[in-house]
């Protein structure tokens, strides 16, 4: 049975915001999860959880993706990073982030990592992905 993730309902307007002002990064990627394009999945965007507002949100995945621009890399909001992970995580979510620079510059391997995702999750196996650990060569493409 599939578990329903409470959020605080005043974070809906907030969320209509983001998504009306949505950052070049999360046009980019929503280009490419809108419309049920990676394996079916239903992909919701600046989507309110808990007390956090995500992204990129797949309730049937219980997949969070984040994309972090320059001010994630400064020190008060890293913390906050950190905590909206470990909070998410203990709703049994996965989270995955990117920066932005990834969406702009490598965007064949952030969809790589979440196809990678995607197909351990419905293999039914636990998954740990990181971009950079995750980023496949050439010769491992088709393997």
């Amino acid at each position: 049975m599939r578990k329903i993730i409470p959020y605080n309902s005043e974070l809906k307007e907030l969320a209509k915001e983001l998504r009306n002002k949505s950052t070049k990064s999360e046009i980019l990627l929503w280009q490419k999860l809108k419309g049920k394009q990676l394996y079916g999945y239903q992909f919701s965007r600046q989507k309110p959880l808990l007390k956090y507002i995500v992204d990129f949100y797949c309730y049937d995945l219980n997949l969070v993706i984040e994309l972090d621009g320059y001010s994630h890399q400064l020190d008060e909001v890293f913390e906050k990073d950190k905590q909206k992970t470990l909070d998410l995580e203990k709703q049994g979510l996965k989270i995955l982030r990117f920066q932005d620079k990834d969406v702009f510059d490598d965007m064949e391997n952030v969809i790589l990592v979440i196809e990678n995702y995607i197909l351990e999750f419905e293999g039914g196996g636990d998954v740990e992905v990181d971009l950079e650990k995750h980023t496949p060569s050439p010769s491992q493409e088709g393997n």
